[in-house]
């Protein structure tokens, strides 16, 4: 009976160390999964060269200017900049922008909303922004907005409508107040959204409808960009809570699955820890600002240059005038 007792203790001891051990390796490779993310380095600027053809005196202008040029483009600690992008308008170009700026070190998240009818110029030809999709992927999207902001885009996200029905799924949807009445039929995208106005309590694939609605709006896309803002502050109140905590490999891997992006497991890991620990209040939004004359949104420098210094230049200057490029 005495060894019976014994056999039981060390069978129970090795069971607990079994489950400690598997919890300290649990603990552990979450730990090395989440992996701050990197941004790629600045080019330094072109070395002064020492050479008989220069004088002293231009030799010394060069290294001011160098040194310049390289405290103007010194980083902040933590600060990125991540360009969200979603394709549902059918024709191949992106639908939604959002360049959102991720400052850990200040704790707040900003998103501005880029629409889509922005005028752009690229090989010399005006287009609208949301075409640079079209025309190169979020490579190109990204390349053509970080020239007109004057500001490097740091990551990328392409988003698959089947990610963002998933995400608000396994939060257990999403309590939403509709700002209007939501009809719209499209038979050709197998589209059919019939939402009141109110509280809502959307499921994934009702989410979806609300924020690709846009006819009932007398602006439809600016009125559409603010109800997807409203959204993605709701989402991010009812996300951004310790109770989630648990939840970051889950969320980690819906991103892994349905989002096309050039941030790793790890860096998704790490993004997700920061903003919750910052919570939804720390998350704003607003609209990249400029004014409507047919067929292009013509930006306004001065309100943009405000705004990029306000929530997103990563560097610790502030950009100026030269270093934005806005097609007029």
């Amino acid at each position: 009976m005495a060894k019976r007792v014994m056999k039981r203790r060390r069978s129970r001891k090795r069971f607990l160390l079994l489950i400690v051990l598997i919890a300290g390796l649990i603990y552990a490779g979450a730990h090395i999964l989440i992996r701050q993310p990197e941004v790629k380095a600045q080019e330094d600027p072109d070395p002064v060269e020492e050479t008989e053809d220069l004088t002293q005196e231009e030799r010394d202008a060069a290294a001011a200017a160098a040194a310049a040029l390289a405290a103007h483009t010194e980083r902040k600690d933590q600060f990125y900049t991540i360009l969200v992008s979603g394709c549902d308008d059918g024709n191949g170009n992106s639908d939604t922008n959002i360049l959102l700026a991720v400052d850990a070190k200040n704790g707040y998240i900003h998103g501005v909303s880029i629409p889509r009818d922005t005028k752009a110029v690229w090989n010399g030809k005006s287009h609208k922004i949301n075409a640079a999709f079209g025309s190169g992927g979020t490579e190109k999207l990204a390349e053509v907005i970080g020239d007109q902001l004057g500001i490097p885009v740091d990551f990328t996200v392409s988003v698959d409508l089947k990610g963002f029905v998933a995400l608000v799924d396994a939060i257990g949807g999403v309590d939403f107040d509709v700002p209007v009445n939501m009809d719209y039929e499209d038979p050709y995208q197998d589209l059919y959204i019939h939402i009141p106005a109110g509280m809502q309590h959307l499921s994934g694939k009702e989410a979806l409808k609300v924020v690709r609605f846009r006819e009932g709006y007398a602006s439809q896309d600016i009125g559409r960009m603010e109800t997807q803002q409203k959204f993605l502050k709701a989402v991010a109140q009812q996300t951004l809570t310790l109770s989630n905590l648990d939840k970051i490999p889950e969320f980690a891997n819906i991103f892994n699955r349905y989002v096309k992006t050039d941030l790793t497991l790890g860096n998704l890991a790490w993004l997700g820890k920061e903003a919750i620990s910052m919570g939804s209040g720390a998350i704003s939004f607003s609209t990249l600002p400029g004014e409507w004359k047919s067929p292009y949104i013509y930006l306004d420098q001065d309100a943009v240059l405000e705004l990029v210094n306000q929530y997103l230049n990563p560097y610790v200057e502030d950009r100026t005038a030269e270093d934005l490029n806005i097609p007029a």
